[in-house]
């Protein structure tokens, strides 16, 4: 070496040389990480120099990125008519230099899901996401399936989820995603997408419980209940339910449930201090819309809570949050009112792929090996809760009115 140096030629690049038994590789966003086949591990940083590094450009002219038969990337050479699994760019990599900040002032509110998933590798999972079709639930099915996720979007409108996934293909035609019948406000249809969803034999990684209505008018579901409340909590507390045998045989995996923070502005207790279950499914002289949607929002930190302490020791965990204020979402489309006060507040407001920083850094960040990541914005599971009992015994209320529902796919 000292050879080398007096000679002038130790400014070399040998410190990126890798060490026998490691190789390098790279995820379909570009990022570098490096495999280490005698411990079978992998790690973003040099093993020599500890950089991370990303690459820069475009695929060279003639080559194309196709995945094979087990989902792995391999690279074709059309003009020398080859393949390899080595992505021809690796060669031209940059030195990511990060900028430094504490955990809090990591995502912020001009953090996009796109950034919050960066690096991350999702083929192999499968995700439910329910309310796919338009808004944050568009938003979440897109950002996974271009990461490689599998995405069921689960909808009761077939041709808006049917076209929601023909946009997300025409971004990128690899997409993998299927369009299922959910009608969250019949647990009969609820029933229906369980029961079709296990004769799939597919694991399930996430479930992300997106759907919900606003400003609904009184009225009552086939199930004798009250829609908003039905809709925005009840369903996806019996869809979850009903699939939580598959989240715990796919493990590790989690449930993410959208709260929201008007679930403060609320109360589900009688003077006493006891549940009253009549305000969980109100009359329609004591039914006010934006309690009712406030009292859901409650229902489901609540239940997220107790999902997590009765799962979690088993591998399943649960998080509910809060996506975001000042965005502009399709959630107001059911009363002129909300119409109006949205619109003004329009110019105001962030664009659609900004609110999801809590609901990825919670449900999607490093999801292979799914790991914990906290966020400000939400309310992590602890301890108790009574939202179980109160949800199954709301379905022993005495029948009002009949809600009148559309089958799916009209």
């Amino acid at each position: 070496m000292a050879a080398l140096k007096y000679a002038g030629l130790d400014d070399t690049d040998s410190e990126d040389e890798l060490p026998p038994g490691w190789e390098e590789r790279s995820t379909k966003d570009g990022w570098v990480y490096y495999a280490n086949h005698s411990d079978e591990k992998t790690q973003w940083e040099h093993p020599k120099t500890g950089k991370r590094k990303r690459i820069a450009g475009d695929l060279p002219y003639g080559w194309e990125q196709e995945t094979d038969e087990n989902g792995q990337i391999y690279f074709v050479d059309h003009l020398n008519k080859r393949t390899t699994y080595l992505d021809p760019r690796l060669a031209f990599t940059i030195e990511d230099q990060p900028t430094k900040m504490n955990a809090r002032q990591k995502y912020d509110g001009n953090t996009t899901a796109m950034d919050i998933l960066q690096g991350c590798d999702l083929t192999g999972k499968v995700v439910i996401v329910t309310g796919a079709n338009t808004g944050i639930g568009f938003e979440t099915a897109r950002s996974l399936a271009l990461h490689g996720a599998l995405v069921i979007l689960a909808c009761r409108n077939l041709q808006k989820a049917n076209e929601a996934k023909r946009q997300i293909i025409d971004e990128w035609h690899k997409a993998k995603l299927e369009v299922m019948c959910l009608d969250l406000a019949s647990l009969r249809s609820v029933q229906s997408f369980a029961d079709a969803f296990r004769s799939r034999n597919l694991p399930l990684h996430v479930l992300i419980c997106n759907a919900a209505a606003l400003g609904l008018p009184w009225q009552l579901t086939e199930d004798h209940l009250e829609a908003t409340f039905q809709a925005n909590h009840l369903g996806h507390f019996y869809l979850v339910s009903l699939l939580q045998d598959i989240l715990r045989q796919s493990v590790p995996a989690r449930v993410v449930v959208v709260s929201s923070e008007s679930h403060r502005f609320t109360e589900i207790k009688d003077s006493s201090g006891k549940l009253d279950l009549n305000l969980l499914s109100p009359s329609k002289k004591d039914y006010w819309a934006m309690l009712a949607y406030n009292r859901s929002k409650l229902c489901n930190v609540l239940f997220s809570k107790e999902l997590n302490r009765r799962l979690s020791p088993h591998g399943v965990t649960s998080n509910a949050l809060h996506p975001g204020n000042m965005m502009y979402s399709s959630i107001h489309r059911n009363w002129w009112g909300y119409r109006l006060l949205f619109g003004l507040v329009r110019p105001f407001t962030k664009s659609m792929d900004n609110p999801f920083n809590a609901k990825f850094v919670e449900s999607n960040k490093e999801l292979p090996h799914l790991s914990t990541v906290r966020s400000p914005q939400t309310w992590r599971a602890s301890e108790g809760c009574t939202s179980t009992t109160a949800a199954a015994a709301c379905l022993r209320r005495r029948p009002r009115e009949r809600r009148r529902r559309r089958p799916c796919g009209s």
